[in-house]
């Protein structure tokens, strides 16, 4: 086996058996004698009748179990949704909420509290840092940033008596350090307090309860909605009690997604093994193609050896998204790599990621960071950009991108 496809297999192993699990799962079949549509409807509504004052009082017992009570508590499609993401996690619950940003901060009001102290990776997606530096700081919550590859007695040291919460995303939304998850959850844990990870990158190929995660957090926009046109959160969880707290405060919060991204989000989550799988041995070509390109200083994929956390991601991951970073040599500057960007004709350009469409983003210049230069994924001398691969031929993504990279190369500035 070539060091090519021994990749293949690593990157696409999870995802032999998922396409059953993802076509079957959450389907509420009827009766043999009864016929069904396939897909479930999209339900709409807000007012919920109940045929006596009874039973409409049983409202409040039943909010932690996924039934019609009024549709700001979610609606039949949203529970057969969150039923599908609580499978693929292997969690007991999961609540769906209104994006993923929403998924990141939902559980972080619901587990801390005035004069709290969260720890976040330095890694970790922008908004989440924004709303950790603005609405937890004005509710008395502080936060500490660490390096997202910090060893045990580094994240010993960080914890305080009123840590209520170790935050982690893991690999790092533009610089893709895979953390130890293990071994975060048993300090935190250690400690008293809830660990949180948002798995977004790794839906289906990392399961976070196995590694002692206690609420699990994806932006379902990604690869399960799939088609770039859905705005849409989860949080799942393990514990009773966990959940309890979670929904309470997404009740309390109002949080809830719309029947029609529900409705797109189990569609499209029916065909995200088959995608998944072609785009991650896809984006391995398109990963390997550019490392061996001079242009290039360095390739961030999980799978790839110089990528910070590689060995974690061997260890603990049963595949790879389409999603990873490109470091471009020292001698070109960000205007350079701005014009190979704006050469391409087949990524577009633009923020988020998991739809079907090949997407490139500038990084340099848009990552704040806490920790010390070089701690969390070593040195990045040159303009950095992101790429998601998604359905195209990968021959034709290579063949634009070594077109932009012409373009690069002629817009050098040597000495610089």
């Amino acid at each position: 086996m070539t060091d090519r496809q021994a990749l293949h297999h690593a990157v696409s192993r999870g995802w032999r058996h998922m396409g059953t699990t993802l076509v079957h799962l959450a389907r509420d079949l009827p009766p043999a004698a009864e016929g069904t549509l396939v897909n479930p409807a999209s339900t709409r509504g807000s007012t919920v009748l109940f045929p006596t004052v009874a039973d409409m009082n049983r409202n409040g017992t039943r909010r932690y179990d996924h039934e019609l009570i009024y549709g700001a508590m979610g609606t039949p499609i949203q529970h057969q949704l969150e039923s599908a993401i609580a499978a693929l996690e292997g969690a007991r619950h999961t609540q769906v909420v209104s994006s993923g940003l929403a998924a990141c901060s939902t559980p972080l009001l619901a587990f801390l509290g005035k004069n709290g102290h969260c720890l976040i990776p330095d890694s970790v997606y922008g908004p989440t840092r924004r709303f950790a530096n603005t609405v937890l700081r004005r509710f008395g919550v502080e936060t500490t940033y660490y390096p997202p590859m910090i060893d045990a007695d580094g994240l010993r040291a960080a914890m305080r008596p009123n840590t209520q919460v170790v935050f982690a995303e893991s690999p790092g939304s533009h610089t893709f350090e895979v953390q130890d998850i293990r071994m975060i959850a048993d300090i935190a844990h250690e400690h008293g307090a809830r660990m949180m990870l948002d798995n977004t990158w790794g839906i289906g190929v990392f399961q976070p309860f196995d590694h002692g995660v206690d609420i699990s957090i994806q932006a379902l926009t990604k690869y399960p909605a799939g088609h770039s046109d859905s705005i849409i959160g989860a949080v799942s969880v393990a514990d009773e009690q966990d959940w309890q707290a979670l929904r309470d405060t997404s009740i309390q919060l109002g949080q809830v997604a719309g029947p029609d991204d529900c409705w797109l989000t189990l569609r499209g989550l029916r065909t995200m093994g088959a995608r998944l799988e072609r785009q991650s041995r896809a984006a391995i070509d398109i990963a390997l193609w550019l490392s061996d390109r001079p242009e290039v200083a360095r390739v961030l994929h999980p799978a790839l050896p110089s990528c910070p956390g590689h060995e974690i991601w061997r260890r603990d991951y049963t595949g790879a998204s389409a999603l990873f970073g490109v470091v471009f040599q020292p001698e070109y500057d960000a205007a350079a790599m701005t014009a190979m960007i704006d050469s391409l004709a087949l990524f577009g350009i633009g923020a988020s990621w998991g739809g079907y469409e090949s997407l490139v983003l500038p990084t340099t210049g848009g990552i704040t960071r806490s920790c010390p230069p070089g701690e969390e994924c070593g040195p990045q001398t040159g303009p950095a950009c992101r790429l998601h691969i998604g359905l195209e031929n990968p021959e034709d993504l290579i063949a634009d991108l070594s077109a932009g990279l012409e373009v690069l190369a002629g817009g050098a500035v040597y000495g610089a």
